[in-house]
């Protein structure tokens, strides 16, 4: 026995449709998965890079504050200044060697979450990436495209597109349960007791019968409005994600620029800050200065190194977005 529905409306034809955007829509969910998988590796790198190169600085800076403090208190032991350079000096390393720890931690933490998104412990890739590298840099100049671009490569906005092709279907679906619905049904029956002679008793029916709902309390009228209702919250949403993407793509191109800007000024600063730092050290062991101006040398020197070193971390990130 068999039977058949004949979408003499378009319901089959409608649910398929729907059906088939919806599974669509489901692949490019996984692929919104995958890039945002994706995406946070990459930054998390970045990261842990970033937080390698600020440790190198404070250590860096560390060792010339530690000098400092020697040569403060030798000046403080001869006489020639008061105790007040010497703790002064001792102040300031403790500042900076009080950062350390902080930079460990979050170190650490961005390895362990880089171990986490690609599937292994937290502390498996400790060692593969104890060796300090520089940040990674792209390409000097990007090409954004023209909008439409975005709108094309976006996995999200096309799920939410699709989402929106099964809404639109599921209301053909829904009007088609307001008329009538033909169903073929048949059957064939046989006695026979071998293959020889199957053909020679067999019996058959078939029936076509149509189905109307009359009575439903305009229960099907208002799965109707539910789906036109549904249909517009897509549509809603699509629109959303549309201009979600793009504000992100833009959000993205002007903190690529703003980064590269800060990143060529902080190396002016850097040279500026190291060439100070120089003279005020050499000027302080003769006495042609005071502690306060080396230190205070010493920290824009320590500062210009960070920020020249997050610049170029934010402009990585910036590319990755």
């Amino acid at each position: 026995s068999a039977s058949y529905q004949v979408g003499v409306f378009g319901e089959i034809r409608r649910t398929v449709e729907a059906s088939r955007a919806e599974y669509v829509a489901s692949g490019y969910d996984y692929a919104t998965v995958l890039i945002s998988v994706e995406s946070e590796v990459a930054r998390n790198y970045v990261l842990a890079r970033l937080y390698q190169q600020q440790l190198a600085n404070a250590r860096a800076s560390l060792a010339i504050q530690d000098d400092n403090l020697e040569i403060a208190g030798f000046r403080v032991q001869a006489g020639l200044v008061s105790s007040v350079d010497a703790e002064q000096a001792r102040a300031q390393r403790a500042q900076t060697a009080a950062t350390i720890p902080s930079l460990d931690q979050q170190y650490a933490a961005a390895v362990a979450r880089i171990g986490v998104l690609t599937g292994q412990a937290p502390g498996a890739l400790r060692t593969m990436m104890a060796p300090a590298k520089a940040i990674p840099t792209g390409p000097a100049a990007v090409g954004v495209g023209i909008p439409g671009d975005t709108l094309r490569q976006r996995p999200d906005i096309r799920s939410a597109e699709r989402a929106l092709a099964a809404a639109t279907a599921r209301i053909g679906v829904a009007k088609a349960q307001l008329y009538p619905a033909l169903a073929i049904t048949g059957n064939l029956n046989t006695n026979a007791t071998s293959i020889g002679n199957i053909g020679d008793a067999i019996t058959g029916s078939l029936f076509a019968g149509l189905t109307q709902a009359i009575f439903n309390g305009g229960r099907l009228r208002s799965q109707v409005r539910t789906s036109e209702a549904a249909a517009d919250g897509a549509l809603a949403l699509y629109k959303s994600t549309v201009l979600t993407a793009l504000e992100d793509v833009e959000n993205a191109v002007v903190a690529l620029q703003t980064a590269q800007e800060r990143e060529r000024q902080f190396a002016i600063a850097l040279d500026a800050s190291n060439n100070s730092a120089i003279l005020s050290r050499s000027q302080y062991r003769t006495g042609l200065t005071d502690f306060t101006t080396l230190n205070q040398q010493e920290t824009a020197l320590l500062s210009a190194r960070n920020g020249a070193t997050q610049a170029r971390a934010d402009a990585a990130t910036a590319l990755v977005a």
